[in-house]
């Protein structure tokens, strides 16, 4: 355990208190509180851009143990073991924290990198506790204060376009292959772009105010990313214009919420979201049950997809909409990470579908390459 302990709070806007010592940045933070409750990897889980604006709590008890590897890149030119190039959190809380770390490719401290960035972590909280808190009255604003120094202001992430705070400001090309996927980077995970490249795409990643109109791609990823998709209406907007092409749109996380709106659709926010592994979902066309990685605070309301939408999946526990498809169209989206290998891999498969579909437009447009609707 580190040393030299010092006291720190976790203070809720609705009154509740978790005490605890600071590790990382010993400064004070605001952001929304969330939990998750996974075997997670917590150097992929705090640079997820989706958590942006958020404080993060993670029940799994082992962190720090394994340290923080190098930003050492793949073959792609992409980190291995990161999902963004920087800790996107406000804070961090944990039950135990280990400054004592061993393993073979550890850099650095978990302490030492929040603390290089200027994030606070606080463990020694009873997480257990604080997950139940959350549960029953759902995500709430918090504080991450110290001893002697001010307080911050509350910060509600969904009160700004936060996706403009995560994504890149221009456009990064990948691979070489003979397909071309634009990725819409809305905070788009690190593996997102891998499960794209593995499979022969080559792959563009765009600012999230690109004019897709005049971009040449064949197939569409609008990626994951964080806060509410309402704030997002100039992406609604732009993909509404795109829907009565042929060129595959595919939305992930986020991107199924910005979909569902262009669609038509609406969304609203979850209680206390879904956020972790082993989340069940129903594939209403196919009967099968897949087991899935999630970390979303907002959902489609299944109800409100006009007549040229159906469900495609749909969550287990509470029933809420995991995807959505255009009957008669090659656009669709889940809610959920296919991406995801920190625990089940059963929709990776759905990559080789979106593929398939930018393939298939591809040979039916005389595959002309990056060829434009219209």
């Amino acid at each position: 355990m580190t040393t030299g302990r010092q006291e720190a709070s976790l203070v809720l806007r609705d009154g509740a208190v978790f005490e605890g010592y600071v590790f990382g940045a010993a400064q004070p933070s605001a952001g929304e509180v969330v939990f998750n409750t996974g075997m997670v990897g917590y150097p992929e889980a705090i640079t997820d851009p989706s958590y942006y604006g958020q404080i993060l709590t993670l029940t799994y008890p082992l962190i720090g143990n394994y340290g923080v590897p190098s930003f050492e890149t793949d073959g792609y030119g992409i980190p291995r073991s990161f999902e963004s190039d920087r800790i996107q959190v406000r804070g961090l809380v944990t039950a135990n924290y280990h400054d004592d770390y061993h393993h073979w490719n550890a850099s650095q401290t978990l302490g030492d990198w929040l603390a290089s960035e200027g994030v606070p972590g606080i463990y020694g909280v009873d997480t257990r506790a604080l997950t139940l808190h959350l549960r029953e009255r759902g995500s709430v604003l918090g504080k991450i204060v110290l001893p002697e120094l001010d307080k911050p202001d509350w910060y509600d992430p969904s009160t700004e376009n936060v996706v403009s705070l995560v994504s890149r400001p221009r456009p990064e090309t990948y691979g070489d292959g003979d397909l071309h996927v634009a990725v819409l980077d809305c905070g788009v995970k690190n593996n997102i772009l891998r499960c794209l490249l593995k499979r022969g795409a080559r792959v563009t990643v765009l600012p999230w105010d690109q004019n897709l109109e005049a971009a040449e791609f064949d197939g569409l990823l609008v990626s994951n990313g964080p806060g509410d998709p309402e704030q997002c209406q100039a992406v609604v907007d732009q993909l509404v214009g795109l829907l009565d092409g042929t060129r595959p749109i595919f939305g992930i996380c986020l991107g199924c919420q910005i979909l569902g709106l262009a669609a038509g659709g609406r969304t609203f926010k979850l209680p206390f979201g879904h956020r972790g592994q082993n989340q069940p979902v129903f594939e209403r066309s196919t009967g099968r049950w897949a087991i899935t990685s999630q970390n979303h605070g907002y959902a489609v309301d299944l109800n409100s997809l006009p007549d040229a939408w159906e469900t495609w999946f749909v969550n287990g526990n509470d029933q809420t909409l995991e995807g959505l498809q255009m009957k008669s169209g090659p656009h669709r989206a889940v809610q959920f990470h296919p991406e995801a290998v920190c625990g089940p891999v059963d929709t990776s498969y759905l990559f080789d579908v979106f593929l398939d579909e930018v393939r298939k437009a591809k040979r039916d447009q005389g595959e002309r390459p990056g060829v434009r609707d219209g």
